[in-house]
């Protein structure tokens, strides 16, 4: 799998910031993978989990709400 940029940020500080090979997020809608050259996108979070993989095997951040933008293969999540 292809890399991305992925940034995961709260208001009060940033939380992940780095290669990832994929991300799975709470969405509105339901839950949904990003991977590398996602079609841009801008949707709000629900309350859930973060799963990011990346090279040191996976991560996970708790979500009450926030909105991701999908992006130039690049994935910034304001928390």
């Amino acid at each position: 799998m292809k890399p991305f940029t992925l940034i995961i940020t709260a208001i009060d500080a940033p939380l992940y910031s780095g290669e990832a090979f994929s991300v799975t997020l709470p969405g509105e809608d339901g839950a949904m993978t990003v991977l590398a050259h996602h079609q841009a996108l801008i949707t709000r979070l629900k309350e859930g989990i973060i799963l990011v993989k990346d090279t040191n095997g996976e991560q996970t951040f708790p979500v009450a709400s926030g909105v991701v933008e999908i992006a130039n293969s690049s994935v910034t999540i304001l928390l």
